[in-house]
């Protein structure tokens, strides 16, 4: 059977020289197409096929459909591997249950069970994850990017990322909630890697979803005392001022006094921004890098680094527990990531024209979602 799915398609062309070239520098021209999707009649052995309901537009979705105006290479340097079929994008959102492997266990993954589903496909026998670090497990897949992924009308998915969230979808509205529940869990990682704590004065540069879900985080559950969201979109600056007590363009920053903070968000990929803020740092200040565009680092500051005992710290990923944590406070209705949803798309064919001029998409929204034909007939 085949199915309505998008698809970016790449030329692979690393540049000369670059011994382990990333995705930025590997594949140029990306182009999106609203093509199909074959499966087999079963989904393989421990998958559950999933009939999507909603999913979500991630940055990492934009960045690898946009290319570098001069080079052609795509803007994304996250993992990727595009194959000559193209790869099937998405990787955050919610589906029912609708086929299941002949390994998996039936009472446990009944048939109309709906599912969160988690992006990071891990082997869970490697050193990485066999210590508690999946998210830097050595042999991880990522959906949407190094496997097919959820902007399908049906998705083949491991058992083991999914997240039985039946029981709380009551409406509509808890189903684009839940459907975020990825970038969250991304947001909570941060979060713990900040070793963010009450009282703690909070910088976030960017604000697009993972920048304004680590605000969320930080003020709503976490008991951050402030919040100053960095950001030089007009729009995501506005929207954000719900969860932050003070908003300023990169600009505005850069020549603003001398408040100091404890930690920065980094969630913007533009880390040249890095050298404005690490001044104000205060000692033992944190800082956590979120975005990426495959720019090296470079720090001007380092002597006020090592004087004040600064740290950075990569985060990627949304394993180790986040989303059973997010599902139970979302259960007692302390925090809800639906909150960010400011526009839903219907179905792949409005998707494949967004993706078109992806550019456009972060100066008018935050997350936006695109709502399959299966979440209409739901309720």
């Amino acid at each position: 059977m085949a199915f309505p799915t998008i698809i970016v398609h790449a030329t692979l062309d690393p540049q000369p020289g670059i011994p382990h070239p990333g995705s930025h520098q590997r594949y140029r021209h990306p182009r999106v197409v609203l093509g199909t999707r074959t499966f087999e009649d079963s989904p393989t052995p421990h998958a559950l096929r999933i009939e999507m309901l909603y999913a979500g537009i991630c940055g990492t979705d934009l960045h690898l459909v946009q290319s570098h105006p001069v080079t052609g290479y795509t803007c994304c340097s996250s993992p990727a591997m595009i194959p000559t079929s193209g790869r099937v994008l998405g990787h955050e959102g919610i589906g029912r249950v609708v086929a299941i492997g002949s390994s998996v266990d039936s009472s446990r993954w009944p048939l109309g069970t709906i599912v969160a589903l988690e992006a990071i496909h891990i082997c869970g026998k490697c050193d990485r994850c066999q210590s508690g670090n999946p998210n830097q497990c050595r042999e991880a897949r990522l959906l949407g990017l190094e496997t097919d992924g959820l902007f399908s009308t049906f998705a083949d998915v491991p058992a083991n990322s999914a997240y039985d969230v039946t029981e709380l979808i009551a409406c509509d509205a808890d189903l684009q909630a839940l459907a975020c529940l990825e970038p969250a869990a991304v947001a909570w990682v941060a979060c713990q890697n900040a070793r963010l704590r009450t009282g703690d004065r909070v910088t976030i540069f960017g604000g697009g979803p993972i920048g304004l879900l680590c605000a969320k985080l930080a003020r709503e559950v976490f008991g951050a005392a402030s919040v100053h969201l960095v950001e030089p979109l007009p729009f995501r600056r506005e929207f954000g001022t719900r969860w932050v007590n003070q908003t300023s363009s990169p600009e505005q920053f850069a020549y603003q006094g001398d408040e100091e903070f404890d930690v920065l968000f980094e969630a913007s990929g533009h880390i040249d921004q890095l050298d404005t803020a690490i001044p104000r740092l205060d000692a033992g200040g944190r800082i956590v890098l979120l975005g990426r565009n495959g720019t090296p680092l470079s720090i001007a500051g380092a002597d006020h680094l090592i004087t004040n005992a600064l740290s950075i710290t990569g985060s990627r990923g949304h394993l180790g527990g986040a989303f059973p944590a997010l599902i139970e406070l979302y259960r007692k209705g302390r925090f809800n990531p639906g909150d960010l949803v400011t526009r839903v798309v219907d179905g792949l064919d409005e998707l494949a024209q967004i993706l078109q001029a992806p550019a456009r998409l972060a100066a008018q929204d935050c997350k936006v979602l695109v709502k399959f034909p299966a979440a209409a007939n739901l309720f």
